[in-house]
């Protein structure tokens, strides 16, 4: 089936293409992201697939005891020993990642004393603990990119529904909300999600919903305005003196106006969470200790100064990370916008 686009949506796809910065920052970021979904199969400490005595083990999905290959241990397998891997290669073979380590895999043979520095085991060193820094990378990128979209995600439904709510039918709900606004935005929000996250156990989920509270602001502004000046229009007005319902107007005939604005900003949004989080990290009050985080891996540059590839792997991740989503906003912004027209 194919899908008929209008003609506006259609320039603004054009638009969107002809902006060579950000149409391919955008493949580029989205490639990187599916690639750091399967970061188990990328950099793990355990194999893809074990073939022993004719029968196949999945170690990345099922955890399978020492006895299961020969050995004399009803624990989970080491499948980096020795003694493991040689029962495992006399009678089968193992197929592993590309990189040999998980985030939390910490490399006991190293020659130098931890941080190591870059070396054919260890592509990218390891940090002070002796974990791969290389692994800590994959796997904190997708936590970044998915704890920011969906507090992005999340966020915005908030401050949309705030915005068209107050701009829609003004008076004292638009009162209400703007004052209530002003004092909450006031707040220093920065400060709160530290002493937050000292009184509570940060989490992933626990960190979204404190970060959450105060995200929802980003949007209200420019859903607001929108709101205000559609519901003066000719055809919002012909839509009441119809008797069609208020949520059906607000949804279907001024909720798409707005979104012009909302989807121009989203990037921008995102690109904030993952900062707030990269920070909170960084000081030690984000994720719990031993995630795989960029700000913890600059927290150790920084107390590592010695090992160099600590701060400029972190750095780099994150201004690779941050500029494409940038240069994304930006060529989604010029794509709404009718007066930019791009040649070419």
């Amino acid at each position: 089936m194919t899908i008929k686009l209008s003609p506006i949506a259609e320039r603004r796809i054009l638009q969107f293409k002809r902006n060579r910065r950000g149409y391919w920052s955008m493949w580029i970021f989205v490639g990187l992201f599916l690639f750091s979904l399967f970061a188990e199969m990328i950099a793990n400490d355990k194999p893809i697939v074990v073939q022993y005595q004719g029968s196949f083990y999945f170690p990345i999905v099922q955890s399978y005891p020492e006895t299961a290959f020969g050995g004399e241990f009803e624990t989970q397998a080491d499948y980096r020993d020795p003694v493991v891997k040689k029962l495992i290669e006399d009678k089968g073979w193992m197929l592993w990642p590309p990189v040999h380590y998980s985030y939390q895999t910490i490399n006991y043979n190293l020659d130098v004393p931890a941080p190591a520095p870059p070396s054919s085991e260890n592509l990218l060193g390891t940090d002070d603990q002796g974990r791969d820094v290389l692994a800590r990378l994959i796997y904190g990128f997708r936590i970044s990119i998915l704890f920011g979209l969906t507090l992005t995600v999340l966020g915005s439904i908030g401050g949309v529904a705030v915005g068209a709510a107050g701009g829609y039918f003004g008076g004292m709900v638009d009162l209400l909300s703007q004052r209530f606004i002003e004092i909450w935005s006031g707040m220093p929000v920065f400060f709160l999600l530290i002493i937050m996250s000292s009184v509570i156990t940060p989490g992933f989920f626990t960190l979204l919903l404190l970060m959450l509270l105060f995200s929802w602001m980003h949007l209200v502004d420019v859903v607001r305005a929108e709101f205000l000046k559609a519901r003066n229009l000719d055809y919002i007005r012909a839509a009441k003196a119809l008797g069609v319902s208020t949520p059906v107007i607000m949804f279907k005939h001024a909720l798409p106006n707005a979104m012009v604005a909302t989807l121009s900003m989203m990037p921008f949004v995102l690109t904030g969470s993952i900062t707030t989080l990269t920070g909170l990290d960084f000081l030690g009050f984000g994720l719990p200790p031993g995630s795989p985080s960029l700000g913890e891996l600059l927290s150790q540059g920084k107390n590592n100064l010695q090992a160099p590839w600590l701060g400029i792997a972190a750095f780099l991740s994150l201004a690779v990370m941050l500029s494409l989503l940038t240069f994304i906003g930006e060529a989604v912004r010029d794509a709404f916008d009718p007066r930019k027209i791009f040649k070419g």
